[in-house]
C-alpha cells in the first residue's frame, strides 16, 4: 500500500476524532495529513511528503487555530432598539386581548395584544414581552391567569 494512501487514511481517522471532541487542532492536523496525502499521491517522495505535513501543520495550529478560536469566543452582538425589549417584563395597565391592550414596559406605556388570541389579560398583571410588532408589544402572562 504507497505511503500516501496511509496519509489519507490518518486524515480521515483525525477528521472523525475532531468532530467528537471540537477542539479544532485535530481538524487542522486532518487537513496537514490531506496536504500530504495529495503531495505523496502526486509522485513526490516520503520526505516530501513529511515536510508538507510538519509545514501545514505549523501554519494551521500556529495561525489559523488562534483566530478560529478567537472568533469562536466573542460575545453575541448586542440587541438594540426594539429588539432588547424581547424578553423583558412588563405590568398590564389596561386589559390586553389579542387584538388591544396597553403595558408599562422600561417605563414607557406600549400598546400590547395578547400573542394568544382567547387570552384576555387583566391590568396589573405581568407579563413577559414575546415580539414587537411595529409599535405594538405582542405579550403573554408570567403566570397562570385564574
Amino acid at each position: 500500500m504507497p505511503i500516501w494512501v496511509l496519509w489519507l487514511i490518518a486524515a480521515a481517522a483525525l477528521g472523525v476524532a475532531e468532530v467528537f471532541t471540537l477542539t479544532l487542532a485535530l481538524g487542522l492536523l486532518a487537513v496537514a495529513a490531506l496536504i500530504a496525502g495529495i503531495v505523496g499521491a502526486v509522485g513526490m517522495g516520503f520526505a516530501v511528503q513529511v515536510a508538507a505535513f510538519v509545514i501545514a501543520s505549523a501554519a494551521g495550529l500556529l495561525v489559523v487555530r488562534p483566530i478560529a478560536k478567537r472568533h469562536l469566543q466573542q460575545p453575541p452582538p448586542l440587541r438594540s432598539g426594539t429588539d432588547r425589549l424581547i424578553g423583558q417584563s412588563a405590568v398590564v395597565v389596561d386589559e390586553v386581548t389579542g387584538e388591544h391592550g396597553l403595558i408599562k414596559l422600561s417605563g414607557e406605556e406600549w400598546t400590547a395584544r395578547c400573542i394568544d388570541e382567547d387570552t384576555v389579560i387583566p391590568p396589573g398583571t405581568r407579563v413577559d414581552v414575546m415580539e414587537i410588532d411595529g409599535a405594538t408589544a405582542v405579550v403573554y402572562p408570567r403566570e397562570a391567569l385564574p
